[in-house]
């Protein structure tokens, strides 16, 4: 098996998505080990970012200073710099046959800006249609923890708020309520992880899909 995931002549892209506070940076370095002991060339990144292109759109993007930023201009700078990712990172590391680990990537622009700031899922999919193409993940992960508590978790560490987690806690949930709709939308692709047991539980149920995904290459 591990000879046969060296040669792959295919990589394969998985996603991580939820609300922040929802343990997505604990399993993602998680599945990265998991991967490389498998022998599997691993590319980590976050969204927005993973460019230098995409860091300086990042910064203006959670920069608390921008408080005043268009609802749309807060959504094409997301696009923009997932544009920049599948060009320059995502699609190359993919035809490399590399396994490709991103937290956060289009679903986050339908669940914050479609469905969080109320732009409408049309509006935000015909904006990342010219963005990434028909780039989209193998398997998305939604970790799921409703917004109440992954905020509590989150403000627990005593970490400085950006812009977007700084909003109101209607925001928030409405974007849970938003990767909830997508779940029902994407079946196939998102699979819903309960968050609420034990972190070794939670990597359980993530190994699970990603073996049944590597059978399939």
């Amino acid at each position: 098996m591990m000879m046969e995931l060296k040669c792959l002549k295919k990589g394969f892209f998985i996603t991580f998505e939820g609300n922040d506070g929802s343990g997505k940076t604990t399993q993602i370095l998680r599945l990265t080990d998991y991967l490389k002991e498998k022998g599997l060339e691993v590319v980590l990144l976050r969204e927005p970012g993973g460019t230098p292109i995409g860091e300086k759109i990042r910064h203006l993007v959670l920069d608390n200073e921008n408080q005043g930023m268009c609802l749309m201009t807060e959504m094409m700078l997301y696009a923009a710099s997932r544009a920049q990712l599948v060009h320059s990172v995502i699609r190359p590391g993919i035809l490399a046959g590399k396994a490709v680990i991103c937290d956060r990537f289009v679903d986050s622009s339908y669940a914050y800006q479609g469905i969080g700031r109320e732009l409408g899922l049309d509006t935000v999919r015909t904006v990342n249609q010219y963005a990434i193409g028909d780039c989209m993940p193998d398997l998305t992960f939604f970790m799921d923890i409703d917004a109440d508590t992954a905020m509590a978790r989150r403000n627990a560490k005593g970490e400085a708020a950006d812009r977007i987690e700084s909003e109101k806690m209607d925001f928030h949930r409405r974007v849970y309520q938003g990767y909830n709709q997508l779940v029902e939308l994407y079946p196939d692709r998102i699979k819903r992880i309960d968050v609420s047991v034990s972190p070794d539980k939670v990597f359980e149920s993530i190994k699970a899909y990603v073996d049944a995904l590597l059978k399939t290459l």
